[in-house]
């Protein structure tokens, strides 16, 4: 009768033992879908965010070069009636881009410029973040089913190693932030 329950109470242990292991790879599975989630989310917000800012940047910058060409262009030698025009398309084009400015009366280019510097760091720093912390999760799991006895409940369940990060090659490229006006 004591060996029976001896043997009931191991089972149950072992038992115990497998579901609790088999559920702690699993709980390490899900981290690890997780962070791959941050990652995708770092990647779109690097795009959404950079080529937003890009856009604002090459906007103020268009226009502030179209008004310092055209203030070129009077200082050359025009006739009378010539420096008048310039002067006329001078005044548009400063009173379109000073209404630009008083709607965004912070927007200047080399703030603009400094933005985007600050703007590509933080989400590189964001996409970093989420690169080390989905390959921590990668690790830990790694780790988990190749010790023993955690290689067991592994090995039955079917689990084998995870890769570390490997961007695909369509994400590893960057923003453009070549500045086509």
């Amino acid at each position: 009768m004591i060996g029976i329950i001896v043997a009931v109470v191991v089972v149950v242990l072992l038992l115990g033992w497998f579901i609790g292991t088999t559920n702690h790879i699993r709980v390490l599975e899900v981290k690890i879908n997780e962070a791959t989630s941050g990652i995708d989310v770092a990647l779109e917000k690097r795009y959404a965010v950079l080529t937003k800012q890009m856009e604002v940047v090459r906007n103020v910058c268009s226009e502030e070069q179209k008004l310092a060409f055209e203030s070129i262009k009077l200082r050359q030698g025009m006739s009378f009636e010539e420096q008048n025009e310039a002067i006329e398309k001078v005044e548009k084009l400063s009173n379109g881009f000073s209404a630009l400015m008083e709607s965004y009366p912070e927007m200047k280019s080399n703030e603009n410029f400094a933005l985007l510097q600050k703007s590509v760091n933080d989400t590189e720093e964001h996409l970093q973040a989420a690169r080390r912390l989905f390959n921590s999760n990668v690790s830990a799991f790694n780790q988990c089913i190749v010790t023993f006895p955690n290689s067991i409940v592994a090995s039955m369940t079917g689990r084998t190693q995870k890769v570390f990060f490997e961007a695909e090659e369509s994400r590893k490229s960057d923003v453009d932030l070549s500045m086509n006006i």
